[in-house]
């Protein structure tokens, strides 16, 4: 059985770091391979705004309710609810909780410890972690092999190279409704993936839908998902905190190659 990736496959580490988008990356030179009509500067510089306004943003509340499909070694398509929902205070705390239909994760980073754990089992793993979101979550990719949901979405401007430089074409669809929110509609194309954005139009311009194309597999499996945001949260002190459901059993978290 297959799955689409997760744009690494589209996962919110450098929208949740921040840093990287506070000032707005210049639009990238056509990759290699590319002509230049087949990247219209609009789509790309409308990513760049999109990222540079999320920078801003020092804490903020993301649902994303979607789904995704898994691919039988035959070829058929099975579909699979997939939410999330993401509480971020920046630079130091994150709580990630992730839904789908046969898995529940959650993810809590205070500012010292990272804790992985599975409501559904009562099982948690905790790592101490460094001190910013950043680092956090090159710790449990690099580290752990934990790829959190959504992260790479924003990736694209990240200093050094990013999801711009992989663009082999990019054009504006149109305009549409998203939940009543008027949008534009983009797609983007990449060597082995595709993707569309509907981003919000007007002065908060965020990513309202996603919906990735896998075109490795003759299925072309997807993953889609809405995203609702909140800009004025209500955390407190305990948001970010992790306390132990009772009879929950601490396990360890394995590093890779160990």
């Amino acid at each position: 059985m297959r799955t689409v990736p997760w744009l690494s496959a589209m996962t919110i580490a450098a929208l949740l770091a921040g840093n990287a988008y506070a000032q707005p990356a210049p639009a990238p030179a056509a990759p290699a391979g590319a002509a230049d009509s087949d990247i219209d500067p609009d789509a790309i510089e409308a990513l760049r705004r999109m990222s540079a306004y999320l920078g801003t943003q020092t804490s903020f509340e993301l649902k994303s309710s979607g789904a995704f499909d898994l691919v039988l070694d035959d070829g058929q398509r099975l579909q699979f609810g997939d939410n999330a929902t993401f509480k971020v205070r920046r630079p130091n705390g994150f709580v990630i909780e992730r839904v789908g239909d046969y898995k529940d994760r959650r993810f809590t980073y205070d500012g010292k410890q990272l804790t992985v754990s599975s409501p559904r089992t009562a099982y948690y793993a905790q790592v101490e972690a460094p001190p910013t979101i950043r680092e956090t979550l090159a710790l449990a990719a690099d580290r752990y092999g934990i790829e959190l949901p959504l992260t790479d979405l924003f990736r694209w401007s990240e200093p050094g190279g990013g999801r711009a430089d992989d663009i082999q074409e990019a054009l504006y669809v149109g305009p549409a409704l998203i939940d009543g929110t008027p949008t534009d509609h983009y797609a983007f194309r990449e060597a082995e993936v595709d993707w569309q954005i509907w981003i919000a139009q007007g002065d908060s311009p965020v990513p309202r839908k996603i919906v990735i194309t896998d075109r490795t597999d003759a299925s072309s499996p997807q993953y889609t998902a809405t995203l609702s945001w909140n800009f004025r949260p209500a955390f407190d002190a305990q948001t970010f905190a992790f306390q132990a459901p009772a009879g929950a059993l601490p396990i360890r978290l394995t590093a890779l190659g160990k």
